[in-house]
């Protein structure tokens, strides 16, 4: 846990649901995304993985069982235990498939569920702890494991939220026992969140859209569906029972930063809990009623905490980002756009250059958290603009699916929006500015560059998406099914859509330096489509550079997540103008958490 760079993605640990004091958790060990154990009581660490490719999937049991995904090369994987006072290491499913993990849940008799991409679609697995388990169920959509009841009895599958059947509740024998929101509901957004873990009870927690709110919703097999619409949020929400309570602990984004929430379902009760300003990354509560939570603000890189004083595992170094963080609202005809901006320290009067950090999604938002690319920015003198364009989390869900310029069109017209103010007001040079972004905010970089050719002076696109119908029919099957609901259809059946979104379209208009990022097994944005896209800037003469990482999207390489960050600020320097006398580049104590889900 050496290395300044972590490029594992912060989270809580995950709680022994018998001994509070026994954790595990995921931590950065010479330069790789590793498993540790966490003991309260004495306060040690333990390393529980070694392998080459690192691994973040890991949990624990209420026997003190730890498990992690141990993913192979090729992203397929399979799920492993060993106790968490140490012994062999065993096999969680043996004769499972191999395959992405889709999750895994296991409950206080040892009966293990797990769901695994196995190359046809979604298989579920269920059986006992280190045994050959039963393939109940293969789905030919993309779905993840919701959970399974406190009695083993029952299994939620939850595939899109806003489809007839976003959330399937089985039986052990794969039999379907409810499919909701139900038929004729297509579009009521549902998101499961998971049954309660009371013994005898068999109840299961999800979040509803209701129009303009989200609103908490329960499921029984005696009562079915019922929305608790006096407990309404005007922002996306998340949520979890309080173990062995008829309480639930709600985790609010609202406009880049947290709240939380305890709601009593019972005795319809709403209380805020009192929590830093900043960002939640994770909250999670305890038997005790006590909570658990990773705090984090631009400034700060995220601190663990518990509000009943456990200890739990060690952070890093205290670190503090330089410079002055602050929020920006830019009015615009379809409503306020808000954006986070980092300013270097006061070096003179002339405004700094800036860079815009587009972030990923859609469905994402940026967030008053640390990010270690802001780190090395403002530590080298620029600005950074984070913009929550329209279709970012937090804003409500008129925000949220509003793309009145098509895909990509209306993001970029509210990049320009907000560039146009920020010069306005002097905050940033007219002249200096860049874009940076990854996966699709990478996509959105090339498509402004290429749509607005002039207004930036560099761009930055790192494993992007470059044409939407090539990249549709390479990716994955969850991918393409997200597609399909941006664009409303295949791109045989709306091309005309697809090539309007495409920066290819566009690819021969770009005049501005840029530098295109691509990975050889990146199953989420294809390398052929990047490569096709460079071609086609090739061949209209534009100047570009180019860079390929030996990965896929989603890399816990510290050594590749360097090289990137290294070579993409040597590409600022030399095409921007130098940041302003006594600014000097800087090296942050941690990195950003890694690519973002396109």
């Amino acid at each position: 846990m050496r290395n300044a760079y972590q490029v594992f993605v912060a989270a809580l640990p995950d709680v022994c649901p018998s001994d509070r004091r026994r954790m595990v958790f995921t931590a950065d060990a010479d330069g790789r995304c590793q498993v540790f154990t966490w003991d309260a009581a004495t306060r040690r660490v333990r390393q529980v993985t070694h392998g080459p490719g690192g691994t973040v999937h890991r949990g624990i049991d209420a026997d003190g069982y730890v498990w992690w995904f141990d993913e192979g090369p090729s992203a397929g994987g399979r799920w492993w235990f060993r106790h968490f006072d140490g012994g062999p290491r065993l096999p969680g499913q043996p004769g499972a498939p191999a395959g992405p993990s889709r999750g895994l849940a296991v409950t206080a008799d040892g009966t293990v569920a797990a769901a695994v991409d196995d190359g046809r679609g979604t298989s579920v697995l269920i059986g006992g702890r280190g045994r050959a388990p039963d393939q109940v169920l293969r789905r030919p959509g993309p779905c993840r494991l919701g959970g399974i009841s406190a009695d083993g009895s029952l299994i939620a599958l939850a595939s899109a939220a806003d489809t007839e059947a976003a959330v399937s509740v089985l039986d052990r024998r794969g039999a379907t026992v409810a499919e909701l929101p139900g038929p004729g509901k297509a579009g009521a957004a549902l998101w499961c969140q998971g049954f309660s873990t009371s013994a005898g009870r068999r109840e299961l927690l999800l979040v509803r859209e209701d129009e303009d709110e989200y609103t908490l919703a329960t499921w029984t097999p005696e009562g079915g569906l019922r929305a608790h619409r006096w407990c309404a949020f005007d922002t996306e929400i998340n949520a979890r029972w309080y173990p062995g309570r008829d309480e639930v602990l709600v985790r609010q984004d609202r406009h880049g930063r947290s709240l939380l929430h305890r709601v009593d379902l019972g005795a319809r009760r709403r209380t805020p809990l009192a929590t830093p300003a900043g960002s939640l990354l994770d909250a999670a509560p305890a038997p005790s009623g006590a909570v658990d939570y990773l705090w984090t603000d631009t400034a700060h890189p995220p601190v663990l905490a518990a509000t009943d004083g456990v200890a739990l595992p060690p952070a890093g170094p205290p670190v503090v980002v330089p410079g002055r963080h602050t929020d920006l609202w830019t009015p615009t005809a379809e409503g306020a756009v808000h954006s986070l901006l980092s300013l270097p320290e006061p070096v003179g009067t002339v405004p700094p250059p800036a860079v815009f950090l587009v972030h990923g999604g859609p469905a994402d938002h940026d967030r008053d958290a640390y990010d270690g690319t802001v780190h090395s920015l403002v530590a080298s003198g620029y600005a950074v603009v984070r913009v929550n364009y329209r279709g970012s989390t937090g804003y409500g869900p008129r925000w949220r699916r509003t793309f009145p310029a098509g895909v990509g069109h209306t993001q970029v017209a509210d990049l320009a929006a907000v560039r146009s103010d920020l010069v306005a007001r002097g905050l940033v040079a007219g002249d200096s500015t860049a874009l940076w972004g990854v996966s699709w905010g990478g996509y959105l970089v090339l498509l402004a560059l290429g749509c607005r050719p002039g207004l930036w002076q560099a761009g930055i696109a790192v494993k992007p998406v470059a044409d939407w119908a090539a990249a549709h029919r390479a990716t994955t099957p969850a991918l393409r099914a997200l597609d399909v609901r941006l664009f409303g259809g295949t791109p045989e059946e709306v091309p005309e859509r697809y090539a309007r979104s495409s920066p290819v379209t566009y690819a021969s208009s770009v005049a501005d330096p840029l530098l295109v990022v691509g990975a050889t097994r990146d199953t989420k944005c294809p390398p052929g489509q990047i490569r096709a896209y460079l071609a086609e800037l090739t061949a209209a003469g534009v100047p570009h550079e180019a860079m390929w990482l030996d990965t896929g999207h989603d890399g816990y390489d510290g050594a590749a997540h360097v090289a990137v960050l290294r070579r993409c600020l040597g590409f600022l320097h030399a095409r921007l103008p130098r940041p302003a006398p006594g600014a000097v580049p800087g090296r942050p104590a941690a990195s950003a958490a890694g690519p973002r889900p396109r």
